[in-house]
């Protein structure tokens, strides 16, 4: 049920088109974004905090593309039904209580054919509220799941809601999802996040206009579309984001009155305005390239808190699997052999971003160990296979039978020092082999909401994706998931592969509740997608947090939902001056010892 994220593209990134925020965008505060506090200044000495970032959401609302930038400002202002803690542990937060079979909420029943479907009971918490001051209730439930069904709503993950038979009303708070299939994970509905039914019911009166039309674009900053600890007050597009306090929160009282999350695409102004103050910190899910994080704590980490969390960050390559060149697979086989991505692990990221050979990360419970191909550095291997392929040396280049040269372009963002590095490093091996590679920047905005969201690169792109923990690859590989304008650009199979052997294997992962059975079957998918290449894989990365060391309670999760999930949590708490008395120890939360958003 869950998407691999996100963007959390969540790689962090799936997008959209560029929506209006005329509204936004005419309201102005000071170059600095940090605007003198009207009353005196808290006894702790902060009231904003102002967060640096390296993208800027194509949208605000929930459901419509994955990016993980989105994901990371409205997880301090939404709270969806369930998540993955930081023990990778799946917890309710919208909900009262996790159904499971154990304590009755979660009923296996028998669906129409005969299959095994699951009914699941959820409450939402009584004192969930709207920022309007709405309660939330299972009206909103009703449209929102109304909503992801249709076919033209665009939402990212459609697979969840066609996969909801009936919600069945108990009352305000309480509703049962009748399920049609009883899978291993079914009491993990992170992805439904809910819309107020009183603002956006009628903006769905069209619903192939819906996705221009929502008030999460046309009118972000009203209250009512937000249920966290925080709630959107502000939005300049492309700069920041303000975020203030939720009057009907009834969580824990956030330390912070305002949030500023400001957006800095070139990550080496991004480091500057760490250093000169314009930002008190740089997110681990969008912030330094590892290389940078390394050097920058070098040279002045000292002063800050540098927390290197490596976690399931997947950076490769989408393929073009309608390019003629790339649909051979021995093309796509001589591409990774040509590669020694050992090398760029070691001389850019001081070994810390281990080799990828498929999508599944080792710190995950269902990665296969052995018996998966491994692209080891083999240039004479990989001009054997274009050879093999009719793609022979001519001069300098490869040419086919027709004379036509083997040229490919690669495409990612602009502004990621490191990413650009590689994508560099990548050309000119590939140019040793006879490819030519021509490398496309583009502003991540206009990047994941149009060249890869619309499927527009003819042959590479080049980003990462964040992915929860076992998170089947059902949006990313299942050919019922490839975007298309005849759904509205739903999905985030955007190479448009089509593997009937992997469609049966993620459908069968998915219901398998034997996990010697499930991890069987996770082994043979990794198989076939190490030897037919869907993707390219080359790196699992890890973030680097950059905090101040007044900063308490953030701790890194390492997959798909962010820190912000729990920012309510975060304190700022200065050491104790020399004259001041010393403030009562802070016990500090204990980090995670065990071992998908789009970025």
């Amino acid at each position: 049920m869950r998407p691999p994220i996100r963007l959390l593209a969540v790689l962090a990134v799936s997008l959209g088109v560029s929506l209006p925020m005329a509204a936004q965008a005419n309201a102005q505060i000071s170059p600095d974004v940090r605007a003198k506090p009207e009353a005196a200044p808290e006894p702790r000495g902060k009231a904003e905090l102002v967060i640096g970032i390296n993208q800027f959401p194509v949208t605000f609302h929930p459901n419509i593309e994955s990016m993980l930038a989105k994901t990371y400002v409205l997880d301090m202002a939404m709270r969806p039904f369930t998540a993955y803690d930081a023990d990778w542990k799946l917890v309710c937060m919208l909900c009262e209580t996790l159904p499971t079979v154990e304590n009755g909420l979660a009923k296996p029943e028998k669906v129409s054919g005969g299959g095994q479907g699951v009914a699941l009971t959820y409450t939402i918490r009584a004192d969930a509220r709207w920022a309007d001051g709405t309660p939330v209730s299972t009206e909103d439930v009703l449209f929102t799941v109304d909503a992801g069904r249709h076919p033209l709503s665009g939402v990212s993950n459609s697979e969840l809601y066609r996969r909801i038979l009936k919600v069945e009303v108990k009352d305000k708070r309480t509703f049962v999802l009748h399920m049609e299939r009883l899978t291993f994970d079914y009491n993990a509905i992170n992805d439904l996040r809910l819309l107020p039914a009183h603002i956006e019911r009628p903006r769905f009166e069209k619903p192939a206009e819906y996705r221009n039309r929502t008030a999460y674009d046309q009118d972000t900053t009203n209250p009512g579309l937000y249920n966290g600890p925080f709630r959107i007050a502000q939005v300049v597009q492309g700069s920041h984001v303000v975020l203030e306090q939720n009057p009907y929160w009834a969580g824990p009282k956030p330390d912070f009155k305002r949030i500023v999350v400001k957006t800095i695409e070139n990550t080496a102004a991004l480091e500057a305005n760490l250093l000169s103050g314009g930002v008190d910190m740089i997110a681990g899910e969008l912030g330094l390239p590892l290389d940078q994080a390394i050097a920058f704590e070098k040279r002045a980490g000292k002063a800050y808190n540098v927390i290197f969390k490596p976690g399931l960050v997947y950076e490769h390559m989408d393929v073009n699997q309608d390019s003629p060149i790339l649909a051979d697979k021995r093309v796509r086989q001589a591409l990774l052999y040509a590669l020694d991505r050992e090398a760029l692990n070691k001389q850019l990221f001081d070994g810390r971003q281990p080799v990828a050979q498929t999508s599944v990360n080792p710190l995950d419970g269902v990665h296969a160990a052995e018996g998966v191909a491994r692209y080891r550095y083999d240039p004479a291997k990989a001009a054997a296979l274009l050879d093999e392929a009719g793609w022979k040396m001519a001069g300098t280049v490869r040419r086919n039978a027709q004379g036509e040269p083997l040229a490919l372009e690669l495409g990612t963002t602009a502004g990621n020092r490191s990413r650009e590095l590689v994508a560099q490093v990548l050309q000119a091996q590939w140019r040793r082999i006879g490819i030519e590679v021509r490398l496309k920047v583009e502003p991540p905005r206009v990047f994941f909401g149009d060249t890869v969201t619309r499927r527009k690169f003819p042959h590479l792109v080049l980003f990462a994706w964040y992915s929860a923990p076992e998170s089947v690859p059902r949006t990313t590989l299942h050919s019922s998931m490839i975007p298309s304008e005849k759904n509205n650009w739903a999905g985030q199979n955007y190479g448009g592969v089509s593997n009937p052997r992997m469609d049966e294997l993620i459908d069968a992962i998915e219901v398998e509740l034997d996990r010697p059975k499930r991890v069987a079957l996770w082994r043979e998918l990794q198989q076939i997608y190490a030897e037919e290449l869907p993707a390219l894989p080359l790196f699992f990365r890890a973030d680097a947090f950059i905090l101040p060391k007044a900063l308490k309670g953030l701790v890194p999760t390492g997959h798909q939902d962010p820190t912000t999930l729990w920012v309510e949590n975060w304190r700022w708490a200065p050491e104790a001056s020399a004259t001041a008395p010393a403030a009562p120890a802070e016990k500090k939360p204990a980090e995670k010892q065990k071992p998908k958003g789009r970025s």
